[in-house]
């Protein structure tokens, strides 16, 4: 059960946030196993005083077009099927909305199962 946000500079295009958000899932389906409809994300879009970034940290050069993601999952994910889904996001971007691979920020935060609540109030995960 991963949670998706994308946090991104605001865009002329409405549908460009949730595109981002489409070729998120489908690595995340692919490389990690998530299962279908699990499929949860918020989709930020900010104007250019509530989107701060250094441009060059670690010597990688980045844009105003930077899309930051920050996935909350479960764990239990190899370190190679991490960097599998990494790159797998990175590229399905570039190749599907032109974003840069310098500009793909990718951030995960695992929990242990028992951090979940999907309804009700009830830990469904927890043992």
């Amino acid at each position: 059960m991963p949670l998706v946000r994308v946090e991104i500079k605001k865009q002329h295009d409405p549908t460009y946030a949730k595109r981002i958000g489409e070729l998120i899932y489908a690595a995340m389906h692919s490389t990690i196993g998530v299962p279908r409809d699990d499929n949860f994300q918020i989709l930020r879009e900010h104007d250019e005083h509530h989107f701060v970034f250094d441009p060059n940290y670690l010597g990688i050069p980045r844009s105003d077009k930077l899309v930051i993601i920050q996935i909350t999952l479960s764990e239990g994910r190899t370190v190679e099927q991490k960097k599998l889904l990494y790159k797998t996001i990175a590229e399905s971007l570039n190749t599907e909305l032109s974003v840069r691979l310098e500009d793909v920020f990718i951030n995960l935060v695992k929990v242990k199962k028992e951090n979940w609540s999907f309804d009700n109030g009830i830990a469904q995960y927890a043992l």
